[in-house]
């Protein structure tokens, strides 16, 4: 995810300091993976010199004082050009499971067995997953449908590529 972008979004609804900048990206955005601190200010130092931040005012805390930040003019229109910027979508061309596959059939291991396993990892993450969104807000929910909806078109490949296993073995190993 585009971090400083985010951060410029966020911005935009109100000046934050840095620590109120991380918890509203990682409540919003990242739960599951909270931001660093370090990575949280770097990019706060990024975006203020390449003038797409300010700081809008310093208080005195129990250590070093607190910056207050606000998004400047170029930086809503870093926003605005960001979000209007179609994503790529991932291809997957280079997936390590397919590489796996290959693998394994070049060096006459059970390609079926990681199949499997995989095809059981992504079961067990699609019922953490399901479980999560039960849960959740609508927020939550969605971004729990995106990735389920990955993972199902996961399953889908997992299961054409163990029924064409023997073509594909044929052919890796010609």
């Amino acid at each position: 995810m585009s971090i400083g972008p985010t951060f410029l979004g966020l911005l935009e609804a109100q000046p934050r300091h840095g620590y109120e900048l991380k918890r509203a990206y990682d409540e919003r955005f990242s739960p599951g993976r909270p931001l660093a601190y370090g990575q949280v200010y770097a990019t706060l130092s990024r975006l203020l010199r390449d003038g797409l931040v300010e700081v809008d005012g310093v208080e005195p805390g129990g250590g070093p004082d607190r910056k207050r930040y606000a998004v400047t003019g170029a930086g809503v229109t870093d926003v605005e050009r960001w979000l209007a910027q179609p994503e790529k979508p991932d291809l997957y061309l280079q997936s390590a499971l397919y590489t796996k596959v290959v693998l394994a059939l070049l060096t006459g291991r059970r390609a079926d067995q990681i199949l499997d396993t995989q095809r059981a990892e992504h079961l067990r993450l699609m019922r953490e997953l399901t479980r999560r969104k039960s849960a959740g807000d609508l927020a939550e929910q969605l971004i729990c449908d995106h990735a389920l909806f990955h993972l199902e078109a996961d399953l889908r490949w997992l299961e054409l590529t163990a029924a064409r296993l023997d073509q594909l073995a044929t052919e890796v190993r010609t």
